[in-house]
């Protein structure tokens, strides 16, 4: 529970609040059937809006979504459900609150018509919003959140969430028409790149490990893009935040989208710094940009090498990362250095034949003919590179 510093709360004494209290007690008295809520009174839009918390025991009987159905957009208000996303967002909030570690969610919005509703206006955009019993509000945006949140709250964890409120949004709007409009309008917000979620995310699982290597590998240090989803040749960046956790759970469970969240980052992370400073540093398509601080390479260099070696982009940074994983002994958190030592001298190049017809393929027309490689990531290609460098290296 958040501790709350009473004294920078209670500013007001105790009289001026029982006289407060006795003002909203007939309120909540007369509508104890209903469902009342202290609310905000704003404008936006040209229309009126209400703020409303909602604790968690209201939750489920208050809110309905309506997504639309088959091919029929005019079936509902919301986009059909994406499949799975509820579930992500169940398994985020029980995840966080088992752990006893703060989480969040978004403020919901719905709308409903202003006939449906009573305002009692307080003065200075202070309310009580009265819903009635058989007054469903429509969502307009959340309707993942709230299918998530009322799984939770029928489940046998909702032990998880019963303390908890809930903000929501109420635009006072019965158009139907203007409903979806508001969802279209409200679902444009661009998509985070995954390197920014990352970068944010909790200092836990891959995503602890991998800031620990990108503040601890000299080949990542001052060369990964931790914000935007392509790593800039212009500012000298290879890699991305993305890049390096998919490589992270190659390494770890050969699988890139593991969050490894029974992993320790100070105990897992310091055995994959010392295996990637040796690899990088021994390996010849490597130990340049390995040794040299970013701001002694030359926008060429870096170009060069993201153009010729296959470390140098996030395929080849995943053929790694499981081969390494073929070299790791969990038990011991152990990575074998002889192993390590033979991945390294193999020739990263995309000029390989090794490589050539699994992630490297030629291009018929390439636009450099003396360059005529392009990269294959499908899953199938990876897989097929990993089994060519491991029968090269004779570890079958």
């Amino acid at each position: 529970m958040v501790s709350i510093n009473q004294d920078g709360v209670n500013t007001i004494s105790p009289e001026l609040q029982a006289k407060f209290n006795a003002v909203l007690e007939p309120f909540f008295s007369e509508y104890h059937r209903e469902r009342c809520y202290p609310g905000l009174i704003f404008r936006q839009g040209k229309r009126t809006m209400l703020q409303i918390n909602v604790p968690a025991s209201d939750f489920s009987g208050l809110l309905q979504a309506k997504p639309s159905k088959d091919n029929d957009p005019d079936s509902g208000k919301n986009r059909p459900e994406v499949k799975g996303h509820a579930e992500e967002i169940k398994e985020y909030i029980v995840d966080r609150a088992r752990k006893e570690k703060p989480w969040i969610v978004g403020t919901l919005t719905a709308n409903v018509n202003p006939k449906d509703i009573a305002i009692i206006n307080l003065g200075r955009g202070i309310c009580l919003v009265v819903i009635r019993r058989g007054v469903k509000l429509d969502i307009t945006d959340g309707q993942h959140r709230k299918r998530a949140i009322h799984e939770l709250i029928e489940s046998p964890e909702s032990y998880l969430i019963s303390d908890d409120d809930f903000p929501i949004t109420l635009v006072l709007e019965g158009d139907f028409r203007q409903c979806q409009t508001d969802f279209r309008d409200m679902a444009q917000t661009r998509q985070l790149d995954k390197s920014l979620l990352l970068s944010f995310g909790e200092f836990s699982g891959r995503v602890g490990i991998t800031k620990e290597l990108v503040q601890r590998v000299p080949m990542f240090l001052g060369k990964t893009e931790k914000i935007k989803s392509s790593p800039a040749t212009k500012q000298k960046l290879i890699y991305t935040t993305n890049y390096i956790a998919r490589f992270v759970s190659c390494v770890f469970t050969n699988d890139p989208n593991n969050q490894l969240r029974d992993y320790d980052v100070y105990e897992a992370s310091d055995s994959l710094v010392i295996c990637l400073n040796k690899f990088f540093s021994q390996c010849s398509n490597t130990e340049y940009i390995f040794d040299t601080p970013v701001e002694e390479l030359t926008e060429d260099e870096v170009a060069s090498f993201k153009e010729d070696c296959l470390l140098g982009v996030s395929v080849g940074l995943e053929v790694l990362g499981r081969l390494l994983h073929s070299t790791y002994s969990p038990m011991d958190n152990y990575f074998n250095e002889e192993k390590v030592w033979q991945l390294s001298q193999i020739n990263w190049s995309r000029e390989n034949p090794l490589w050539k017809d699994n992630v490297v393929r030629i291009d018929p027309k390439p636009k450099n003919p003396d360059k005529p490689y392009k990269l294959s990531t499908a899953a199938n290609a990876v897989n097929d590179a990993v089994k060519m460098a491991i029968a090269s290296l004779g570890w079958i």
